[in-house]
Protein backbone atom coordinates (compact mmCIF):
# COMPACT_ATOMS: atom_id res chain seq x y z
CA UNK A 1 0.00 0.00 0.00
CA UNK A 2 0.94 3.58 -0.86
CA UNK A 3 -0.27 7.00 0.48
CA UNK A 4 -1.74 7.04 -2.98
CA UNK A 5 -4.17 4.36 -2.06
CA UNK A 6 -5.64 6.62 0.96
CA UNK A 7 -7.54 9.51 -0.62
CA UNK A 8 -4.79 12.13 -0.23
CA UNK A 9 -5.07 14.83 -2.44
CA UNK A 10 -2.42 14.96 -5.50
CA UNK A 11 -1.12 18.49 -3.91
CA UNK A 12 -0.25 16.89 -0.28
CA UNK A 13 1.12 13.33 -2.45
CA UNK A 14 3.76 15.83 -3.62
CA UNK A 15 4.81 17.28 -0.05
CA UNK A 16 4.93 13.55 1.21
CA UNK A 17 7.20 12.01 -1.49
CA UNK A 18 9.15 14.93 -1.15
CA UNK A 19 9.97 14.50 2.33
CA UNK A 20 10.69 11.17 1.51
CA UNK A 21 7.71 8.64 2.11
CA UNK A 22 5.65 6.37 0.13
CA UNK A 23 4.35 3.41 2.61
CA UNK A 24 1.97 4.62 5.60
CA UNK A 25 2.82 3.23 8.50
CA UNK A 26 0.04 1.04 9.58
CA UNK A 27 -1.43 3.68 12.19
CA UNK A 28 -1.49 5.91 9.00
CA UNK A 29 -2.98 3.41 6.90
CA UNK A 30 -6.07 2.43 9.39
CA UNK A 31 -6.47 6.26 10.51
CA UNK A 32 -6.37 8.29 7.03
CA UNK A 33 -9.56 6.61 5.62
CA UNK A 34 -11.73 7.22 8.24
CA UNK A 35 -10.77 10.70 9.07
CA UNK A 36 -11.34 11.49 5.48
CA UNK A 37 -14.38 10.36 5.76
CA UNK A 38 -15.09 12.66 9.36
CA UNK A 39 -15.79 9.37 11.64
CA UNK A 40 -14.65 10.24 15.42
CA UNK A 41 -11.41 8.28 15.71
CA UNK A 42 -9.69 6.43 18.51
CA UNK A 43 -5.72 5.75 18.00
CA UNK A 44 -3.47 3.69 20.33
CA UNK A 45 -0.47 2.93 19.13
CA UNK A 46 3.04 2.83 20.41
CA UNK A 47 5.10 5.55 20.01
CA UNK A 48 7.48 6.04 17.08
CA UNK A 49 4.29 4.54 15.01
CA UNK A 50 4.03 8.08 12.75
CA UNK A 51 0.88 8.69 15.04
CA UNK A 52 1.22 12.44 13.73
CA UNK A 53 1.10 12.29 10.17
CA UNK A 54 -2.04 10.37 10.61
CA UNK A 55 -3.72 13.24 11.87
CA UNK A 56 -1.93 15.92 10.28
CA UNK A 57 -2.40 14.25 6.68
CA UNK A 58 -6.13 14.13 6.39
CA UNK A 59 -6.61 17.80 8.47
CA UNK A 60 -4.87 19.09 5.32
CA UNK A 61 -7.02 17.81 2.58
CA UNK A 62 -10.06 18.73 4.87
CA UNK A 63 -9.47 22.27 5.90
CA UNK A 64 -8.32 22.94 2.28
CA UNK A 65 -12.01 24.03 1.25
CA UNK A 66 -12.99 26.71 4.04
CA UNK A 67 -11.81 30.45 5.31
CA UNK A 68 -11.09 31.23 8.38
CA UNK A 69 -12.30 33.99 10.45
CA UNK A 70 -10.81 36.36 13.09
CA UNK A 71 -10.84 34.74 16.58
CA UNK A 72 -12.38 31.65 15.82
CA UNK A 73 -10.59 28.75 14.81
CA UNK A 74 -11.24 26.34 12.05
CA UNK A 75 -9.66 23.44 13.80
CA UNK A 76 -7.72 22.74 17.26
CA UNK A 77 -4.97 20.33 18.55
CA UNK A 78 -4.16 19.81 22.19
CA UNK A 79 -0.48 18.66 22.86
CA UNK A 80 1.09 18.47 26.48
CA UNK A 81 4.46 19.50 26.05
CA UNK A 82 5.76 22.77 24.02
CA UNK A 83 8.10 20.52 22.20
CA UNK A 84 5.05 18.36 20.74
CA UNK A 85 2.80 21.24 19.99
CA UNK A 86 6.31 22.52 17.80
CA UNK A 87 6.86 19.41 16.65
CA UNK A 88 3.18 18.97 14.86
CA UNK A 89 3.53 22.46 13.70
CA UNK A 90 6.62 21.40 11.67
CA UNK A 91 4.89 18.49 10.17
CA UNK A 92 2.02 20.88 8.74
CA UNK A 93 4.32 23.45 7.69
CA UNK A 94 6.32 20.85 5.62
CA UNK A 95 2.91 18.69 4.43
CA UNK A 96 0.92 21.35 3.89
CA UNK A 97 3.29 24.16 1.66
CA UNK A 98 1.46 23.67 -1.17
CA UNK A 99 -1.97 24.83 0.66
CA UNK A 100 -2.75 27.96 1.32
CA UNK A 101 -3.60 27.43 5.12
CA UNK A 102 -2.90 29.67 8.26
CA UNK A 103 -1.62 28.31 11.50
CA UNK A 104 -1.08 29.38 14.94
CA UNK A 105 1.06 27.78 17.71
CA UNK A 106 -0.28 28.38 21.49
CA UNK A 107 2.64 27.81 24.14
CA UNK A 108 4.35 29.16 26.99
CA UNK A 109 7.07 31.10 27.14
CA UNK A 110 6.47 32.57 23.27
CA UNK A 111 5.64 36.14 23.79
CA UNK A 112 1.67 36.60 23.84
CA UNK A 113 0.89 39.74 21.78
CA UNK A 114 1.95 37.33 18.76
CA UNK A 115 0.13 34.68 19.53
CA UNK A 116 -2.72 37.21 19.46
CA UNK A 117 -2.38 38.95 16.59
CA UNK A 118 -2.16 35.87 14.54
CA UNK A 119 -4.92 34.88 15.67
CA UNK A 120 -6.71 38.10 14.76
CA UNK A 121 -6.36 37.52 11.36
CA UNK A 122 -7.97 34.10 11.67
CA UNK A 123 -6.10 30.69 11.70
CA UNK A 124 -7.08 27.05 9.91
CA UNK A 125 -4.90 25.24 12.44
CA UNK A 126 -4.68 26.09 16.05
CA UNK A 127 -2.08 23.84 17.73
CA UNK A 128 -1.99 24.28 21.36
CA UNK A 129 -1.37 23.83 25.31
CA UNK A 130 -4.03 23.51 27.06
CA UNK A 131 -2.21 25.77 29.89
CA UNK A 132 -2.01 28.74 27.26
CA UNK A 133 -5.10 28.26 25.42
CA UNK A 134 -7.31 28.53 28.59
CA UNK A 135 -5.40 31.20 29.63
CA UNK A 136 -6.26 33.60 26.25
CA UNK A 137 -9.58 31.69 26.31
CA UNK A 138 -10.87 33.68 29.41
CA UNK A 139 -9.07 36.67 28.48
CA UNK A 140 -11.37 36.67 25.50
CA UNK A 141 -8.90 36.74 22.72
CA UNK A 142 -10.06 33.48 21.35
CA UNK A 143 -13.34 31.89 20.09
CA UNK A 144 -13.95 28.21 20.32
CA UNK A 145 -17.19 27.99 18.42
CA UNK A 146 -16.16 27.99 15.08
CA UNK A 147 -14.14 24.91 15.65
CA UNK A 148 -15.07 21.88 13.62
CA UNK A 149 -12.15 19.64 13.95
CA UNK A 150 -10.42 18.66 17.51
CA UNK A 151 -7.59 16.43 17.95
CA UNK A 152 -6.36 15.55 21.93
CA UNK A 153 -2.75 13.81 21.13
CA UNK A 154 -0.57 11.72 24.02
CA UNK A 155 -4.01 11.61 26.10
CA UNK A 156 -2.11 9.38 28.51
CA UNK A 157 0.66 12.08 28.75
CA UNK A 158 -2.25 15.18 29.65
CA UNK A 159 -3.83 12.58 32.33
CA UNK A 160 -0.70 12.23 33.84
CA UNK A 161 -0.01 16.30 33.47
CA UNK A 162 -3.29 17.00 35.20
CA UNK A 163 -5.07 18.58 32.12
CA UNK A 164 -7.74 16.35 31.73
CA UNK A 165 -10.30 18.92 33.70
CA UNK A 166 -9.10 21.71 31.13
CA UNK A 167 -9.67 19.45 28.23
CA UNK A 168 -12.95 18.70 29.24
CA UNK A 169 -14.02 22.41 29.84
CA UNK A 170 -12.50 23.17 26.54
CA UNK A 171 -14.79 20.19 24.85
CA UNK A 172 -17.57 22.30 26.40
CA UNK A 173 -16.43 25.63 24.54
CA UNK A 174 -16.67 23.28 21.25
CA UNK A 175 -19.46 22.72 18.68
CA UNK A 176 -21.07 19.93 19.84
CA UNK A 177 -21.45 19.28 16.02
CA UNK A 178 -17.68 18.28 15.24
CA UNK A 179 -15.25 15.52 14.82
CA UNK A 180 -12.66 14.22 17.23
CA UNK A 181 -9.84 12.38 17.06
CA UNK A 182 -8.01 10.84 20.29
CA UNK A 183 -4.57 9.33 20.15
CA UNK A 184 -3.10 7.97 22.86
CA UNK A 185 0.30 5.05 23.91
CA UNK A 186 -2.17 3.69 26.60
CA UNK A 187 -5.97 3.78 27.34
CA UNK A 188 -6.29 3.99 30.98
CA UNK A 189 -9.87 4.66 32.47
CA UNK A 190 -10.03 8.10 32.84
CA UNK A 191 -9.00 8.73 29.23
CA UNK A 192 -11.66 5.70 28.41
CA UNK A 193 -14.15 8.01 30.31
CA UNK A 194 -13.19 10.91 28.21
CA UNK A 195 -13.48 9.62 24.46
CA UNK A 196 -17.17 7.37 25.97
CA UNK A 197 -18.11 11.58 27.00
CA UNK A 198 -16.78 13.52 24.54
CA UNK A 199 -16.41 11.24 21.18
CA UNK A 200 -19.70 10.25 18.74
CA UNK A 201 -19.12 6.72 17.91
CA UNK A 202 -15.69 6.68 17.51
CA UNK A 203 -13.45 3.74 15.40
CA UNK A 204 -10.95 2.22 17.47
CA UNK A 205 -7.74 1.64 16.04
CA UNK A 206 -5.30 -0.29 17.49
CA UNK A 207 -1.63 -1.27 15.37
CA UNK A 208 -0.20 -2.70 19.21
CA UNK A 209 -0.92 -4.00 22.60
CA UNK A 210 -0.93 -0.65 25.02
CA UNK A 211 1.86 0.09 26.45
CA UNK A 212 4.21 -2.11 24.25
CA UNK A 213 7.95 -1.49 23.58
CA UNK A 214 8.87 -1.50 19.88
CA UNK A 215 10.08 -4.88 18.75
CA UNK A 216 12.91 -3.23 16.92
CA UNK A 217 14.25 -2.14 19.83
CA UNK A 218 17.21 -4.17 22.11
CA UNK A 219 16.35 -3.77 25.65
CA UNK A 220 18.84 -4.44 28.73
CA UNK A 221 19.32 -4.09 32.42
CA UNK A 222 22.40 -3.50 33.72
CA UNK A 223 22.93 -4.17 37.61
CA UNK A 224 25.30 -1.36 39.15
CA UNK A 225 26.08 0.19 42.09
CA UNK A 226 24.48 3.66 42.90
CA UNK A 227 28.29 5.11 43.61
CA UNK A 228 29.27 3.60 40.47
CA UNK A 229 26.80 4.67 37.60
CA UNK A 230 28.85 7.30 36.22
CA UNK A 231 31.89 5.08 35.51
CA UNK A 232 29.51 2.29 33.99
CA UNK A 233 27.84 4.63 32.20
CA UNK A 234 31.08 6.44 30.41
CA UNK A 235 32.17 2.46 29.86
CA UNK A 236 29.22 1.59 28.06
CA UNK A 237 29.47 5.31 25.61
CA UNK A 238 32.35 3.71 24.88
CA UNK A 239 32.28 0.12 24.30
CA UNK A 240 28.66 0.12 22.62
CA UNK A 241 28.93 1.33 19.13
CA UNK A 242 26.47 4.62 20.02
CA UNK A 243 26.05 7.10 16.65
CA UNK A 244 23.96 9.02 19.12
CA UNK A 245 22.13 8.88 22.67
CA UNK A 246 19.50 10.30 24.82
CA UNK A 247 20.00 9.81 28.97
CA UNK A 248 17.00 10.07 31.12
CA UNK A 249 17.59 11.02 34.87
CA UNK A 250 14.48 11.29 37.27
CA UNK A 251 15.36 14.71 38.22
CA UNK A 252 16.65 17.99 36.89
CA UNK A 253 19.50 18.21 39.42
CA UNK A 254 20.96 14.77 38.08
CA UNK A 255 20.65 16.38 34.32
CA UNK A 256 22.83 19.34 34.88
CA UNK A 257 25.40 17.43 37.05
CA UNK A 258 26.02 14.53 35.00
CA UNK A 259 26.07 16.83 31.58
CA UNK A 260 29.04 18.47 33.09
CA UNK A 261 30.67 15.40 34.56
CA UNK A 262 30.25 13.84 30.91
CA UNK A 263 31.75 17.11 29.47
CA UNK A 264 34.64 17.36 31.68
CA UNK A 265 35.83 13.42 30.23
CA UNK A 266 35.56 14.73 26.92
CA UNK A 267 31.77 13.48 25.77
CA UNK A 268 29.96 15.86 23.23
CA UNK A 269 26.76 16.27 25.61
CA UNK A 270 23.64 18.65 26.16
CA UNK A 271 20.99 18.85 28.14
CA UNK A 272 17.33 19.38 28.27
CA UNK A 273 14.78 19.75 31.44
CA UNK A 274 12.43 22.17 32.31
CA UNK A 275 14.33 24.71 34.33
CA UNK A 276 15.76 25.17 30.91
CA UNK A 277 13.71 28.50 29.07
CA UNK A 278 11.68 27.74 25.47
CA UNK A 279 14.26 28.96 23.16
CA UNK A 280 17.33 26.99 24.55
CA UNK A 281 15.42 23.70 24.38
CA UNK A 282 15.22 24.18 20.93
CA UNK A 283 18.13 25.29 20.05
CA UNK A 284 19.52 22.35 22.17
CA UNK A 285 17.71 20.04 20.49
CA UNK A 286 18.46 21.23 17.36
CA UNK A 287 22.46 20.85 18.14
CA UNK A 288 21.43 17.34 18.99
CA UNK A 289 19.69 16.89 15.76
CA UNK A 290 22.73 18.53 13.68
CA UNK A 291 25.35 16.18 15.42
CA UNK A 292 27.17 19.32 17.19
CA UNK A 293 26.24 17.05 20.13
CA UNK A 294 26.04 13.28 20.15
CA UNK A 295 24.54 12.97 23.73
CA UNK A 296 21.72 14.59 25.41
CA UNK A 297 20.87 14.51 29.11
CA UNK A 298 17.37 14.34 29.88
CA UNK A 299 14.21 14.78 31.76
CA UNK A 300 11.01 13.37 31.61
CA UNK A 301 10.28 16.57 29.38
CA UNK A 302 11.95 14.85 26.39
CA UNK A 303 10.25 11.45 26.71
CA UNK A 304 7.46 11.75 24.72
CA UNK A 305 6.79 12.18 21.20
CA UNK A 306 9.70 14.17 19.98
CA UNK A 307 10.54 12.72 16.57
CA UNK A 308 14.80 12.96 16.71
CA UNK A 309 16.03 10.35 13.68
CA UNK A 310 19.11 8.02 14.11
CA UNK A 311 19.07 7.82 17.82
CA UNK A 312 20.79 4.51 18.12
CA UNK A 313 20.70 4.50 21.85
CA UNK A 314 18.62 5.59 25.35
CA UNK A 315 19.92 4.98 28.53
CA UNK A 316 17.66 5.14 31.28
CA UNK A 317 20.01 6.18 34.16
CA UNK A 318 18.07 6.51 36.64
CA UNK A 319 14.97 3.91 36.17
CA UNK A 320 11.89 5.61 35.81
CA UNK A 321 9.72 6.09 38.67
CA UNK A 322 6.39 5.21 36.76
CA UNK A 323 6.07 2.45 34.01
CA UNK A 324 4.44 3.86 31.24
CA UNK A 325 7.60 6.50 31.45
CA UNK A 326 9.82 3.56 30.17
CA UNK A 327 8.07 2.92 27.76
CA UNK A 328 8.22 6.45 26.12
CA UNK A 329 11.61 7.14 27.34
CA UNK A 330 12.84 3.63 25.07
CA UNK A 331 10.95 5.28 22.15
CA UNK A 332 13.17 7.23 21.23
CA UNK A 333 15.20 4.98 19.47
CA UNK A 334 14.07 2.42 17.30
CA UNK A 335 11.70 4.26 15.34
CA UNK A 336 10.70 4.84 11.61
CA UNK A 337 11.68 1.11 11.26
CA UNK A 338 15.17 2.05 12.57
CA UNK A 339 16.71 -0.53 15.20
CA UNK A 340 17.88 0.72 18.74
CA UNK A 341 19.33 -0.21 21.89
CA UNK A 342 17.66 0.74 25.44
CA UNK A 343 20.12 0.15 28.59
CA UNK A 344 18.60 0.83 32.14
CA UNK A 345 20.85 0.86 35.36
CA UNK A 346 19.49 -0.87 38.10
CA UNK A 347 20.03 -0.97 41.80
CA UNK A 348 19.02 -2.66 44.36
CA UNK A 349 16.46 0.17 45.23
CA UNK A 350 14.75 -0.18 41.59
CA UNK A 351 13.70 -3.90 42.05
CA UNK A 352 9.45 -2.47 42.53
CA UNK A 353 10.24 0.06 39.85
CA UNK A 354 11.71 -2.65 37.35
CA UNK A 355 9.53 -5.66 38.02
CA UNK A 356 6.31 -2.77 37.46
CA UNK A 357 8.14 -2.06 34.10
CA UNK A 358 8.62 -6.06 33.33
CA UNK A 359 4.92 -6.54 34.13
CA UNK A 360 4.03 -3.23 31.88
CA UNK A 361 5.37 -4.49 29.13
CA UNK A 362 4.74 -8.23 29.58
CA UNK A 363 8.04 -9.56 29.35
CA UNK A 364 11.39 -10.21 30.59
CA UNK A 365 14.21 -7.94 30.22
CA UNK A 366 17.80 -9.25 29.65
CA UNK A 367 19.92 -8.59 33.10
CA UNK A 368 23.67 -8.42 32.17
CA UNK A 369 26.69 -6.59 34.57
CA UNK A 370 28.38 -3.11 34.70
CA UNK A 371 31.65 -2.82 32.85
CA UNK A 372 34.47 -2.81 35.46
CA UNK A 373 35.56 0.46 36.03
CA UNK A 374 38.80 0.09 34.39
CA UNK A 375 36.74 0.37 31.30
CA UNK A 376 35.35 3.63 31.91
CA UNK A 377 38.96 5.43 31.93
CA UNK A 378 39.29 7.97 29.22
CA UNK A 379 41.83 7.11 26.74
CA UNK A 380 42.13 10.43 24.96
CA UNK A 381 40.11 12.46 26.28
CA UNK A 382 41.24 16.27 26.15
CA UNK A 383 39.93 16.70 29.50
CA UNK A 384 41.95 13.95 30.93
CA UNK A 385 45.11 14.82 29.60
CA UNK A 386 48.32 15.48 31.97
CA UNK A 387 45.84 15.08 34.50
CA UNK A 388 47.17 13.74 37.85
CA UNK A 389 45.97 10.79 39.74
CA UNK A 390 45.33 12.78 42.68
CA UNK A 391 42.85 14.64 40.72
CA UNK A 392 41.37 12.20 38.73
CA UNK A 393 40.69 10.43 42.64
CA UNK A 394 39.13 14.15 43.75
CA UNK A 395 36.82 13.39 40.23
CA UNK A 396 35.98 10.40 41.61
CA UNK A 397 35.36 11.56 45.34
CA UNK A 398 33.09 14.44 43.58
CA UNK A 399 30.93 11.93 41.50
CA UNK A 400 30.35 10.09 44.38
CA UNK A 401 29.49 13.23 46.54
CA UNK A 402 27.05 13.81 43.94
CA UNK A 403 25.83 10.53 43.51
CA UNK A 404 24.94 10.13 47.28
CA UNK A 405 23.06 13.80 47.02
CA UNK A 406 20.67 11.86 44.11
CA UNK A 407 20.24 8.98 46.11
CA UNK A 408 18.94 11.05 49.32
CA UNK A 409 16.70 13.39 46.63
CA UNK A 410 14.83 10.52 45.57
CA UNK A 411 14.22 8.91 48.76
CA UNK A 412 12.75 12.58 49.36
CA UNK A 413 10.81 12.33 46.55
CA UNK A 414 9.92 8.69 45.73
CA UNK A 415 5.85 8.62 46.27
CA UNK A 416 4.55 6.76 49.25
CA UNK A 417 3.28 3.18 48.58
CA UNK A 418 1.31 2.04 51.37
CA UNK A 419 0.61 3.59 55.15
CA UNK A 420 3.12 1.72 56.79
CA UNK A 421 5.80 4.29 55.05
CA UNK A 422 6.06 7.46 56.85
CA UNK A 423 7.83 10.24 54.60
CA UNK A 424 5.77 12.87 55.50
CA UNK A 425 7.82 13.44 58.00
CA UNK A 426 10.71 14.23 55.98
CA UNK A 427 8.64 16.87 54.02
CA UNK A 428 7.41 18.41 56.58
CA UNK A 429 10.82 19.40 58.25
CA UNK A 430 12.10 22.63 58.18
CA UNK A 431 14.31 23.60 55.35
CA UNK A 432 17.61 24.40 57.61
CA UNK A 433 17.01 21.14 59.63
CA UNK A 434 16.96 19.14 56.36
CA UNK A 435 19.85 21.04 54.67
CA UNK A 436 22.09 20.10 57.55
CA UNK A 437 21.07 16.68 57.18
CA UNK A 438 21.24 16.27 53.89
CA UNK A 439 24.13 18.57 53.07
CA UNK A 440 22.64 20.53 50.52
CA UNK A 441 20.32 22.84 49.95
CA UNK A 442 16.15 21.01 49.95
CA UNK A 443 14.76 20.41 46.37
CA UNK A 444 11.32 20.10 44.99
CA UNK A 445 10.69 17.31 42.91
CA UNK A 446 10.98 18.26 38.91
CA UNK A 447 6.92 19.78 38.03
CA UNK A 448 5.04 18.19 35.41
CA UNK A 449 3.22 20.45 34.10
CA UNK A 450 3.56 23.02 31.23
CA UNK A 451 2.59 26.43 32.47
CA UNK A 452 2.41 29.52 30.69
CA UNK A 453 4.27 31.62 33.29
CA UNK A 454 8.18 30.56 31.90
CA UNK A 455 9.74 33.78 29.96
CA UNK A 456 11.26 33.55 26.16
CA UNK A 457 12.47 36.66 25.31
CA UNK A 458 14.82 35.54 22.45
CA UNK A 459 13.37 35.23 19.04
CA UNK A 460 10.74 32.97 17.33
CA UNK A 461 12.68 30.30 15.23
CA UNK A 462 11.96 30.10 12.26
CA UNK A 463 9.67 26.71 11.85
CA UNK A 464 7.26 28.01 14.56
CA UNK A 465 6.30 31.10 12.11
CA UNK A 466 2.80 31.08 12.62
CA UNK A 467 2.17 30.54 9.10
CA UNK A 468 2.85 29.03 5.32
CA UNK A 469 1.50 29.43 2.08
CA UNK A 470 1.52 27.38 -0.64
Amino acid sequence: MTFADLGLSDELLKAVNEAGYDTPTPIQAQAIPPVLMMKDIIGIAQTGTGKTASFVLPMIDILAHGRARALMPRSLILEPTRELAAQVAENFEKYGKYHKLSMALLIGGVQMGDQVRALEKGVDVLIATPGRLMDLFQRGKILLNGCSMLVIDEADRMLDMGFIPDIEEICTKLPAQRQTLLFSATMPAPIKKLADRFLSNPKSIEVARPATASTNITQRLVKVDSRKKRDALRAMLKAEEVQSAVIFCNRKTTVRELNKSLQSHGFKSGEIHGDIDQSARIAELERFRAGTVSILVASDVAARGLDIKGVSHVFNFDAPWHPDDYVHRIGRTGRAGASGVAITFVTPEDAEAIDNIQKLIGQKIEMIDAPTAAAAAPTSAPAEEGRSDRGRRRDSRKDDRAGERNREERARDEPVRDERKQDERKRDEPRAARAENNGARARRPEPVGDGPDEGWNGPVPEFLSFGFQG
